[in-house]
């Protein structure tokens, strides 16, 4: 079983975590932002922290910030399987002494460089991406696996436990499109949902907790 950390403290802004839902075969959801502290880990495979529009570095305001930090560490020393998406990258890298810094809000399609990483088995190199907050410096054992022209630091991996992280959001989907063109001022560039698929990333994860990798 899966662990989806929901961390969206705004109900009116919940379109990633319930478009993240859709992707995730069985699995169970706690509400960081609501109970903070430690989620239980018996019986669960693997842990996806979701995006949030709230800010790492706004744990005065969300104090909930504070335990999942150490949360996080707690999931590296036991190499439990993890995925963070977004804001998910942004905590782990955070509670690992690297440092997130706001750049300014961008929404559209951004062209990567990804490694030779089993996560990203079939993801094409353009990948969608609505975000203000950057990894500037990696976590203690985090290296890149993932840049583009503007974010070198746009996907990570520790270097032995099985942690993952990705800046941009494999759950957006064509059904987003004009939600994310309402909100954000969504940029396509040319680009297509017809011809992404950020999506396979839950699917390779699967597979990858699957195999304790």
């Amino acid at each position: 079983m899966l662990l989806l950390l929901d961390n969206e403290p705004d109900p009116e802004k919940r379109y990633h975590v319930e478009a993240l839902r859709d992707h995730l075969p069985e699995h169970e959801v706690y509400a960081y932002t609501k109970k903070g502290g430690q989620p239980d880990l018996d019986g669960v495979d693997g842990v996806v922290i979701s995006g949030s529009t709230a800010g790492v570095y706004e744990d005065d305001d969300h104090p909930w910030i504070r335990d999942q930090r150490a949360f996080v560490r707690r999931l590296v020393d036991e190499e439990m399987p993890t995925l963070g998406v977004c804001f998910g990258h942004q905590i782990v890298n955070d509670a690992l002494g690297g440092t997130v810094e706001h750049r300014g809000m961008r929404a559209g399609f951004v062209e990567t460089d990804l490694a030779d990483d089993p996560l990203f088995d079939g993801v094409e190199s353009v990948v969608p991406a609505v975000h203000g907050d950057y990894v500037t410096e990696l976590g203690e054992g985090m290296e890149p696996i993932g840049s583009e022209p503007d974010y070198p630091l746009f996907a990570s991996r520790h270097e032995t436990a099985p942690v993952r992280t990705v800046q941009y959001h494999p759950e957006f989907t064509a059904d987003l499109e004009n939600y994310l063109t309402e909100q954000f001022d969504w940029d396509g560039s040319g680009h297509s949902f017809e011809d992404c698929t950020a999506d396979r990333t839950y699917r390779n994860f699967e597979r990858l907790v699957a195999d304790g990798a």
